[in-house]
């Protein structure tokens, strides 16, 4: 084969296959219509990373599929992640507690989290979880925003927040004055200053529905801007996100959780 038609055929390969020249680089997808990130049968479209055992090596079944649910047992510490990055998207989620608990939080609030625009290594925060921005899912907190980042301005998020801190955290409050954050949280909403992390906590003000009924969480991420919808309510909302696309991870972290919706859909107008 002479020189002139192996780069012809070279360029040729490269203008068609887009994909290939991503080198290993997840596709980001922005959704057009519906993605359901769960089909109800299996973790197509996902793998798992757990703390103690790596990638896609799952020995005490932590992660489950049945009867239409992900069963995320929380006995070891990790996450489910996409394979696909995706950015511009309402992300619906629809979950439960379960009963158990596991060391070192058998006796602490039930605790997960969806982990947005992961990115990076797997394991790279503490470990455990890729570096991402979090929404938090715990008895009492469900809904603030934490930052699970490199304490560099590359992770970060600037809420609107109430004067006041509640344990050396911003607390979410339209019209509040303006703060940046690049490790930490931002509390959601309605936080009960009082709460505490012990098991089955219930604030005065809390949206969470109690242990055993589901849950509609909603995260809304339009560009910079991240909205938080629990039950229908308003619980959180940050602009000048860093990054803004990723992966999505959801957690293992010592609680047993069950989720049967998992669905990406295109961005609204009204949200």
């Amino acid at each position: 084969m002479n020189k002139t038609l192996l780069l012809s055929l070279c360029l040729l390969y490269f203008t068609i296959s887009p994909a290939k020249r991503s080198f290993g680089q997840p596709p980001i997808q922005q959704p057009v219509e519906a993605i359901q990130l769960f089909n109800g049968h299996n973790l197509d479209g996902w793998y798992t990373f757990l703390q103690n055992s790596g990638k896609n090596n799952d020995p005490k079944d932590v992660f489950t599929v049945n009867n239409g649910m992900i069963r995320i047992s929380g006995e070891e510490w990790g996450s489910i992640t996409t394979l696909d990055e995706y950015k511009n998207y309402r992300l619906v989620t629809e979950f439960k507690w379960g009963e158990k608990t596991f060391e070192p939080r058998i006796n602490k609030a039930r605790d997960c989290g969806i982990l947005l625009h992961s990115q990076g290594e797997d394991g790279g925060s503490g470990g455990i979880w890729m570096r991402s921005i979090e929404c938090q899912i715990i008895e009492g907190g469900t809904g603030d925003v934490i930052v699970v980042g490199d304490s560099s301005s590359n992770f970060s998020v600037t809420a609107t927040v109430a004067s006041q801190k509640q344990d050396n955290s911003f607390v979410f409050q339209q019209g509040g004055k303006k703060e940046t954050i690049n490790s930490g949280r931002i509390n959601w909403l309605k936080r009960d200053p009082e709460w505490k992390d012990t098991l089955g906590f219930r604030g005065k003000h809390d949206v969470e529905k109690p242990v055993g009924e589901w849950n509609t969480l909603e995260c809304v991420v339009d560009g910079d801007r991240l909205t938080i919808y629990l039950n229908g309510e308003l619980v959180n909302g940050t602009t000048n996100v860093k990054p803004q696309k990723g992966r999505i991870q959801i957690q293992s972290e010592a609680a047993e959780i069950f989720f049967r919706r998992v669905e990406l859909t295109p961005l609204s107008p009204h949200k």
